[in-house]
């Protein structure tokens, strides 16, 4: 819809005025295209024609329906233009209070110069991790969204707060801080946060100074940089500083004051500390005394100074820094105090003896004479000459005030950056946030350089700020797909270029001060040469010594005069000389030491930070500052000042306009308005426009196609909005006419209501009218006919007729009654007859009848009860299928196991068959090895045959030459003796080596011997292992055969179940077929690796050992190798066999090769021998010699090998032994093994006889339920003639199959418990069945002696760790036993106790109860957020601590015991210092519970109690601005509802119940949950506007008796946990009561009575109408509440306090519970426990 079409009757626009900026006005006839005047109504009654152009109307701005002013955010406006601004921070400011309004991305603040209570410890903790759009405006808000950002993003953050003087801007950057101080614990000892903090007063006290418009006005700009570590808490902080107002220390105007800490220490002057400085009264002091006004209402200075001093000592500066301080400062304003005198023309004159100057050369350490002669003199240095110059006056003190400046401009420094070192502390940081408080833009009547500045970084701000604007807008845009378009902005970018360019103003304001001769006018003079052409730029008229910028905000007038000298900030170098001589003279000013600029730049031209000015300073951290700013995250705080007298609540709305303008929240709105500044979610435009919906479109399941096509014919110009992702956008008006549309709609339809009701009682009274005025008639006229017709005779007569009427009728009456009497008693007798017979034959049917219904239901329950017994069996029946099944499945498993264990078996037997033909290859290779040695041993005796042959025939020849060679020989005899005797010995270490060798083949035969008893324990356990198995398998199909279960199933599972048996039959042929057909092959498989085996036994041992060592090594069972165990046996054997043939060829080998080494070295001795003595033929005959007797030794080594045999052949006869033995045991496991399979097969036919069994039973079932179903068809035919009970019926039938679908599900988890039980109590009944046995023994054996049990559990003290590990530290709450016994284990550790108390055992009790509370202590710890655990020992704890009560022997504890009890008690030791303990234990763990509890249902409350509307059709939705909620309650997502929250609590009170806790502790558990229930949705009520509804307080209250229906529910009404939501329940009545008369204001006052009265003002200024029907509460009648409510006594908090705990009672409940009758479960494992 076009804007134009709006301007209609009945709407209004704001209009121009003078006074109030803009007000409204109603037009009075609908505006056309053409027309040149629009009609308006103004609020005062008067009538207004505003003036339009017809060529191109300009018409004023529409206001906003009622219903969207007050909003939290300004761009939630349908209209976003100046006055809707304006009039809406108006409303919220003025009437509901409230300081605080989002605009888009800008907090903005309203000063209200007074202390709210928004701002405590609650009200943080509130805002802690909330979306920006769920809770009301606030600059915890913001905080909190910087936070979460630099968490979520880990990007730096910035807060940005601006302003005027005045408006806020320290108060809030001091909150924000505080803020993330509170969130962001370090949890370090340092505590950095609190130190961050503690900055803020020193700073303070050192910057701020009261001005006209600020009691405490900082006058200079700070930028806090808060750093945080990877886990986000904070770890430092820096500080930024810049353009102090320096100017100040030595002027202040009127009704202003110096820097605070200046009155802070004259306050102080009296105290001891301060005596050195030899202070004066802040009146005394000139530079303190200027302003007029010392003092400054509701501030005392000196406990100010106090707080001063203690944040210095807390950032740990020391006291020794503080007194320097504190003397620079004192010397400060003596030096103020220094007189200046005229001496003549242009001279001046200080005196030597003057008490100030004396007191600050002495503060300072400085010279007064040179500090004399400089401040009246000044140095003139010349190209020959040096000359000094005397100064007036007014030059004089000029130099003083300047040395005065500059002084404190560098002690600001110093403190800064002590400050800074101070808040540094170890660690990385990680990310920061950044908190700017700086000036906002200024202008005065008079504007110098310090405004100048102040525009100029506000000019940069402001540039900064419209960039991130315009990025947010485009980034919505896509994120949305909406296409984009660029929207013209306005860029201040020219202005900057005028200030800080080439040649622009900075740039020639710091050429000039590099001239010395430069003054201001030559300045100004080139500002109108150069920039005269620049349009942002301008020449005053009226002045020559000024100049004019454009800025963004507005024009501002700046006067040259002094921009030079401020500029330069000079100061001459003779006192900067003084000021360096102090720092040589007094180390403790060195870390204050000045460091200045002298007045002559021109002397030292190479220092470059001498040529350094102000401006340039400034642009340069401005600059550097601005980097910071881009790189981080911005948040932007706009402080504003509502009015300039600081009058609370006070709205001027001329300031507050220009404010608007020159913060940037105007743009902001320009650029919003400029697109579609409107933005709804589809839910919420449903919810809102569903009224406007026809019936067609309302019943579409597509609510966002729904909204298109209702918008689409709504609004005929698609121009007019856009269609996003998420989100529709709106032109500027759309909303307000769609809310026209509505409210036309519900106009509409009142009038509707209106006009029939007042029909309806229009048309009753007209009727009763009719009827009262026919009565009147009736009666007039029958008056007067009686009037006109009575007479005398006629009244005669009258009275005649009567008298014979009456006597004739007497006479026909009494005629009339005999006859009638007589015919009435004859029917009487007649009816009295018949009624009688009728009575009896009556009688006697429903005697007949009840004779017949007799049987008949009999038979009906007979019949009933057996389909009820069919149904049970055919249930039974389907659940024991179902464990068959799973048995089947489980013998499946099992026999695919067995499978995978045949495969891999046989996998294994082809390794082995590999193995052995492998060693196969190496025996034929050994055999053939064996027939080359054979062959070589034959050569080589062939060989040694004719080699003994030839020296035969040379011993014949040499014979002759012995008898000549004798004598020559006896030399060489001896020599041969001896290598004889070398031999010899060599020959008896061979016989030791080989008796060595037999003794470890002894060895070797022992240890196979071992290993072979080994295997047949190894066999053994396998026997043994498999009969176990064998009884796990019997033990099984025992279970298997036990398993009765009265479960309820439809007959058609049954079916089900039953057809898969034989597919399970045919399975299980399947797998036995297949397991014979393993077996077969396996069987086939290992005759044949038998046949191989003998084969290859045979051919390796057939030529070296005897027949019988063959058939001992071969196995002769052939049907008992398929065993795996004997197939490894009979590779042992053929491995037994190899190693016999290795080590006889291994020994032949050796034979044969010490053979031909010796006969080789006899060959070759023999060469040698005759080669050297050839002559010698004694030595041959010797070496003859030699030789026969080798010959003879080597016939003695070979009559030892048959020994060598025979000690083999007894080897192997063992071996033939062991090996009989295994195979006799390997047929005994065979026969066993065969006796399992039978069993097995046997069970298998048990089970299929079973199966055939269960088919019988089914076709049985089937049959039965043919049956059923025939009498259900007949049921049908009769009831067809009963319709209502038959549809009563079937509604009952349909709610018995729920409830039994319901109880099925729940009965197969209590049949499980129940089977447990069973087991449980069978087991019992079997220890019961052998102690009754036991005992009849004994007492056949003994007299009868009756146990009587004392109630008591016996222990060693070494049991004592198991007795606590078993009963507290690894019992679980879940158990069957312990919640059968609730407080099971409180009665037998009691149990226990009581033992050691009747021993006598101190120790031992001391031990145990010490050894219960660690316990518990490590149990508690250990699972501190497990609810069911903490429950658990709660209730334990408790029962434990009246146990101790209820046997301590204490009168107070015995009134309800039993004699046996009384008997009972504790008789040695007094426990009540543990039963205190104990009690303590209790409380902690009682509010560990409720803590866990709490956690567990936060997150559901206010989603349940406040968001989900539980009153469907009454919706509280609206526009919500750009601020929208992240976690929407009207997302699709699943969401949190009053029942969610009922739900919880009945968790935990089922919970509790089930632990049997006391009835006490729960209501009190109870009372503490209902109470956070209160107390955080009533918080959260106070802090969102748009939860404070009519609407909403309906839907609390209906939430609140959903809460009191559960409370009677469980029983709990005397809980009193109801009267904990009376403060929610109040707060809701006060949403929907009538807010407007002086009655309802008294009303409110009695009723609501929990409420404090800050908070019953916060809900009446929060109050919000949803409609236009409803009505706002106006500022007078809150005024009214207030003042009735001034009385009233209290609490002042805005807030309930969530962790208020109530005080927790463990009330004495005695327990009947005997504890002679009560049995430790076996489940415990307590077994080492005995009753007494």
């Amino acid at each position: 819809m076009a804007l134009l079409e709006l301007y209609t009757e009945y709407n209004r626009v704001w209009v121009p005025d003078a006074e109030h900026v803009w007000k409204s006005a109603e037009i009075m006839r609908d505006f056309h295209f053409g027309d040149n005047v629009l009609e308006l109504l103004l609020e005062d009654g008067t009538e207004h024609y505003y003036p339009v152009d017809p060529a191109k109307p300009q018409l004023p701005p529409l206001r906003n329906p009622d219903i969207l002013v007050g909003e939290n955010d300004l761009t939630a406006l349908s209209y976003l233009h100046e006055p809707a601004v304006l009039h809406n921070l108006k409303v919220r400011f003025v009437e509901s209070r409230i300081i605080y309004t989002y605009c888009g991305i800008i907090l903005v603040a309203v000063n209200p110069y007074k202390q709210l209570p928004i701002y405590g410890d609650a009200i943080i903790h509130a805002y802690s991790g909330q979306n920006m759009g769920d809770m009301d405006p606030h600059i915890f808000a913001v905080a909190e969204e910087a936070y979460k950002q630099m968490a979520r993003n880990h990007k730096n953050q910035s807060i940005i707060v601006s302003g005027e003087s005045g408006a806020g801007k320290t108060v809030s950057a001091r909150y924000a801080m505080r803020y993330f101080a509170v969130v962001s614990k370090s949890g370090s000892k340092t505590r950095v946060e609190d130190k961050v903090l503690a900055s803020n007063p020193i700073t303070e006290a050192i910057g701020n100074a009261k001005t006209t418009r600020n009691d405490n006005s900082s006058r200079f700009g700070k930028y806090t940089e808060i750093s945080f570590d990877r886990r986000y808490r904070i770890i430092g902080a820096n500080m930024r500083t810049y353009l102090l107002e320096k100017s100040r220390v030595v002027f202040q105007a009127d009704n202003e004051r110096n820097y605070h800490i200046f009155y802070q220490m004259c306050s102080c002057a009296h105290l001891p500390e301060f005596k050195n400085l030899r202070l004066l009264s802040a009146d005394n002091f000139r530079y303190t005394c200027m302003g007029g006004d010392i003092s400054i209402d509701g501030v005392d200075d000196k406990k100010d100074m106090e707080e001063t001093q203690r944040t210095f000592s807390l950032l740990g500066l020391k006291e020794d820094f503080q007194s320097d301080v504190f003397k620079v400062l004192a010397a400060i304003l003596h030096l103020g105090n220094v007189e200046i005198r005229n001496s003549g023309e242009d001279k001046s004159s200080v005196s030597p003896s003057d008490p100030h100057l004396v007191v600050f050369c002495d503060l300072l350490g400085v010279s007064a004479e040179g500090l004399v002669r400089w401040l009246c003199h000044r140095r003139i240095v010349l190209v020959a000459e040096t000359v000094v110059k005397p100064v007036p006056k007014k030059r004089a003190v000029n130099a003083r005030d300047a040395l005065a400046k500059q002084i404190y401009a560098h002690l600001f420094d110093c403190i800064i950056n002590r400050i800074n070192t101070a808040l540094q502390v170890p660690g990385k940081q990680h990310a920061f946030i950044g908190v700017l408080d700086i000036y906002g833009f200024e202008t005065f009547d008079i504007n110098s350089f310090e405004q100048f500045c102040i525009n100029y970084a506000n000019e940069k701000l402001q540039q900064q700020f419209n960039l991130h604007v315009f990025k947010l807008e485009q980034e919505e845009y896509m994120k949305e797909d909406i296409p984009w378009t660029l929207i013209d902005f306005y860029d201040n970018q020219p202005v900057i270029d005028l200030i800080e360019a080439k040649m622009g103003i900075l740039d020639l304001l710091d050429e000039e001060c590099l001239f010395p001769q430069g003054t201001d006018q030559s300045w100004l003079q080139k500002l109108y040469n150069y920039l005269d052409a620049n349009p942002l730029f301008e020449k005053p008229r009226l002045s020559n010594e000024a100049f004019v910028i454009q800025h963004f905000a507005d024009k501002v007038e700046y006067q040259s005069r002094g921009f030079l000298e401020k500029n330069r900030d000079t100061l001459y170098e003779e006192l900067v000389d003084i000021m360096r001589a102090s720092k040589e003279e007094q180390s403790t000013v060195n870390s204050r030491g000045v460091k200045v600029r002298p007045a002559r730049p021109g002397v030292k031209p190479a220092n470059k930070q001498l040529r350094t000015s102000v401006g340039d300073k400034f642009r340069s951290s401005l600059s550097l500052l601005m980097e910071t700013l881009n790189a981080t995250t911005p948040h932007y705080v706009r402080c504003i000042k509502p009015n300039e007298e600081k009058l609370p609540f006070e709205y001027d709305s001329r300031r507050v306009v220009q404010q608007l303008r020159a913060c940037g929240v105007l743009e902001t709105i320009r650029i919003s308005a400029q697109s579609y500044p409107s933005r709804w979610t589809y839910i919420e435009f449903y919810s809102r426009y569903s009224i406007l919906m026809s019936h067609q479109e309302a019943d579409l399941s597509d609510k966002k196609q729904t909204c298109k096509n209702v918008l689409q014919r709504l609004i005929q110009d698609p121009n007019q909005y856009k269609f996003g992702r998420t989100k529709i956008f709106f032109r500027a008006g759309q909303v307000a006419y769609l809310e026209k549309l509505r409210l036309d709609r519900l106009r509409g339809a009142c009038v509707t209501i209106q006009k029939h009701v007042r029909g309806w009682s229009q048309r009753r009274k007209y009727l009763r009218m009719k009827e009262a005025a026919i009565i009147l008639q009736e009666y007039i006229r029958g008056k007067r006919t009686i009037r006109k017709t009575v007479s005398a005779a006629t009244l005669k007569q009258g009275w005649a007729a009567v008298v014979i009427q009456k006597h004739w009728r007497g006479y026909r009456m009494r005629q009339i009654y005999q006859v009638v009497l007589l015919a009435s008693v004859t029917i009487q007798a007649f009816t009295r007859g018949w009624m009688a017979r009728k009575r009896y034959k009556t009688m006697m049917e429903e005697h007949k009848a009840l004779v017949l219904q007799k049987y008949a239901r009999a038979w009906l329950v007979r019949r009933r009860f057996q389909t009820m017994r069919r149904l049970v069996l055919n249930v039974q029946l389907s659940y024991r299928v179902q464990q068959l099944r799973k048995k089947i499945e489980e013998q499946n498993k099992e026999n695919r196991g067995l499978v995978e264990r045949l495969t891999s078996l046989a996998s294994t037997h082809s390794q082995t068959v590999d193995r052995l033909q492998g060693v196969e290859a190496q025996l034929e290779k050994s055999t053939s090895q064996k027939a080359s040695f054979e062959a070589r041993e034959k050569k080589v005796k062939e060989d040694s045959s004719l080699m003994i042959a030839q020296l035969q025939k040379e011993i014949e020849v040499l014979t002759l030459e012995k008898q000549n060679m004798e004598k020559k020989f006896e030399a060489s005899t001896t020599e041969a003796k001896e290598s004889f005797d070398h031999v010899k010995r060599n020959l008896m270490d061979e016989k030791e080596n080989e008796a060595r060798l037999r003794k470890i083949a002894e060895n070797n035969a022992e240890i196979q011997r071992q290993d072979h008893e080994k295997e047949v324990e190894a066999l053994k356990e396998e026997i043994k292992r498999l009969k176990e198995e064998r009884v796990s398998l019997h033990r099984k199909i025992e279970e298997g055969g036990q398993v009765t279960s009265d479960l309820q199933e439809q007959v058609i599972q049954l079916t089900k179940h039953v057809k898969v048996i034989p597919e399970l039959r045919r399975d299980l042929n399947n797998l036995q077929n297949q397991r014979n057909n393993i077996d077969r092959k396996m069987k086939q498989q290992s005759e044949q690796a038998r046949a191989k085996m003998n084969e290859i036994t045979r051919q390796l041992l057939g030529g070296v050992v005897e027949e019988e060592v063959l058939l001992g090594l071969t196995p002769d069972d052939s049907e008992k190798i398929y065993e795996i165990e004997d197939l490894l046996a009979a590779f042992e054997g053929l491995q037994k066999a190899t190693r016999i043939l290795e080590n006889h060829k291994r020994e032949q080998k050796e034979r044969y090769e010490t053979q031909l080494q010796g006969l080789q070295l006899k060959v070759d001795h023999l060469q040698n021998e005759n080669s050297e003595l050839q002559n010698l033929f004694q030595e041959k005959s010797n070496v003859n010699e030699n030789i026969c007797q080798e010959v003879s030794r080597l016939s003695s080594e070979n009559s030892v090998i048959p020994e060598l045999k025979l000690q083999v052949s007894e080897l192997q006869r063992q071996k033939q032994e062991l090996e009989v033995r295994v195979d006799e045991q390997n047929r005994e496991l065979a026969e066993k093994t065969e006796e399992i399979t039978n069993i097995l097969q046997r069970k298998i036919k048990e089970e299929s006889s079973q199966r055939r069994h269960f088919e019988e039973k089914a076709e049985e079932l089937e049959e039965v339920k043919r049956e059923l179903q025939g009498q259900v068809e007949e049921l049908k035919e009769e009831n067809d003639h009963l319709k209502r009970q038959q549809l009563m019926e079937s509604e009952a039938k349909s709610k018995l199959r729920q409830e039994t679908s319901r109880l099925t599900a729940e009965n197969m988890d209590f049949e499980e418990l129940l089977d447990q039980k069973d087991r449980l109590i069978k087991k019992l009944q079997n220890q019961i069945k052998s102690l009754e046995s036991s005992q009849k023994a004994k007492q056949t054996s003994a007299p009868a002696i009756p146990k009587d049990y004392l109630g008591m559990l016996e222990y060693k003290r070494e049991d004592e760790p198991r007795l606590i590990q078993n009963i507290i530290l690894d019992l679980k709450p879940k158990g069957v036993v312990v919640n059968m016994i609730p407080g099971l284990p409180a009665y037998i550790l009691f149990m226990c106790v009581r033992h050691a108390d009747y021993l006598n055992d101190e120790a031992k009790l001391k031990s145990l109860m010490n050894a219960i509370i660690s316990a518990v202590k490590k149990v508690i710890m250990s699972h501190h957020k497990d609810f069911e655990l903490l429950s658990f020992w709660l209730s334990n704890m408790y029962q434990l601590l009246n146990c101790l009560k209820q046997y301590s022997g204490e009168e107070e504890f015995l009134k309800q015991n039993t004699p046996r009890q009384k008997k009972n008690c504790l008789q040695n030791f007094d426990l009540s210092e543990h039963r205190q303990i104990l009690s303590d234990l209790a409380i902690h763990i009682y509010h560990q519970f409720i803590t866990v509890m709490e956690k567990t249902l936060t997150p559901a409350i206010v989603p349940g109690m406040l968001e989900h509307e539980s009153l469907q059709g009454i919706s509280s939705m609206k526009p919500t601005g750009f601020r929208k909620r992240s976690n929407s309650i009207y997302e699709d997502s699943e969401t949190y509802t009053i029942s969610s929250i009922i739900q919880q609590l009945s968790v935990f009170h089922s919970t509790m119940l089930q632990h049997g806790m006391e009835q006490g502790l729960i209501k009190q558990a109870v009372k503490q949950l209902f109470f956070l229930v209160g107390a955080v949705t009533l918080n959260n009520i106070m802090l969102r506007k748009d939860m404070c509804s009519c609407r909403k307080g309906m839907q609390i209250r209906c939430n609140i008796s959903y809460l009191e229906e559960w409370l009677k529910e469980k029983e709990l009404q005397s809980s009193n946990a109801i009267d904990t939501l009376r403060p929610l329940s109040q707060a809701a009545w006060l949403l929907q009561v009538n807010k407007s008369t002086d009655d309802d204001a008294k009303e409110i006052t009695e009723k609501c009575t929990e409420l404090n009265p800050v908070q019953i003002v916060k809900i009446l200024n929060s109050y919000t109408p949803i409609d236009d029907f409803e009505k706002r509460v106006t500022s007078s009648f809150v005024r009214k509440v207030q003042s009735l409510l001034q009385d009233r006594e209290g609490s002042t908090q805005l807030m309930l306090d969530t962790d208020y705990r109530f005080q927790v009672t463990f009330p004495f409940c005695p327990s009947s519970q005997a504890l002679e009758l009560l049995q430790v479960p076996s489940s415990l494992h307590l077994g080492f426990l005995t009753r007494i």
